[in-house]
């Protein structure tokens, strides 16, 4: 299954760094696009010292772990939401009738190299914070479990939203909603949102555990919120059942589809 997929995604890869000029300007760009985001967090800083009760380079290490996990995704799997163009262009039968699973080909389908730059972008914000903050060694293990366990989550959100597009052929606002709204969310530290809203990306949409119930073990916060300190390592746990949950919704998905017939 890596190796399809690496293959696959290597093929895209070569056509576009056959213009060499357009590829590397591209990557530029999606730097530029993402430090927007970093840009938002200085101007608040500015004009203040603390948002919600953290500091700055705190603000920038929960930002630069869930901005990794998205952009790793964001790379790997964000053309799942592509899936309702093939539905109606009667496209997506091809998928079902070659030796290769769906969710790899659609994934890989017009796969961006380009978005590595994002990647780096957000590793190098990560990288800045850990350095910044004085942060106590022994809980830095934490730090890849969150950048592993947003992956896994955020890879379920765009498998989720790519399932809905079965039944909802028309609606790619769905996969927005899913995916990069979800993000928009985790950019911050979850205290400076109602407690209802944390309680659903807690218990419902398990947002919390990409970074925010372990950040706070690795910043040694209490959760203002009152959570329980176990909560900090449930990740793993909340990612596994949503990446199940997803895997059952895709599959639904593919026996609900009905092919065009052409």
């Amino acid at each position: 299954m890596v190796r399809t997929y690496a293959l696959l995604a290597w093929t895209w890869t070569r056509a576009a760094a056959a213009y060499p000029a357009s590829f590397a300007l591209m990557v530029v760009l999606g730097c530029v696009t993402a430090a927007l985001d970093i840009a938002v967090i200085m101007v608040v800083f500015a004009n203040t010292t603390t948002l919600a009760g953290f500091s700055r380079d705190e603000v920038l290490f929960l930002y630069g772990t869930a901005g990794l996990a998205f952009t790793i995704c964001d790379l790997l799997v964000s053309n799942l939401d592509r899936i309702s163009q093939h539905i109606r262009a009667g496209t997506f039968d091809t998928f079902l009738i070659r030796p290769v699973g769906a969710w790899i080909q659609i994934a890989t389908d017009r796969f961006v190299p380009t978005r590595l730059g994002r990647v780096a972008l957000a590793a190098t914000v990560l990288g800045y914070s850990l350095g910044a903050l004085d942060l106590d060694w022994r809980r830095l293990w934490m730090v890849p479990v969150m950048v592993a366990t947003g992956v896994v989550i955020f890879s379920a959100l765009w498998t989720l939203a790519g399932a809905l597009q079965f039944l909802l052929t028309d609606a790619p606002e769905v996969s927005s909603a899913f995916t990069y709204g979800t993000q928009q969310l985790t950019q911050y530290p979850f205290s400076v949102y109602s407690r209802d809203l944390v309680r659903g990306v807690t218990y419902v949409l398990p947002l919390a555990f990409v970074n925010w119930q372990p950040g706070l073990y690795v910043l040694g916060r209490d959760d203002p919120f009152g959570t329980p300190g176990f909560m900090r390592f449930l990740g793993p746990a909340a990612a596994l059942v949503l990446a199940l949950t997803a895997g059952l919704a895709w599959r639904r998905g593919i026996r609900r589809y009905r092919s065009t017939g052409s």
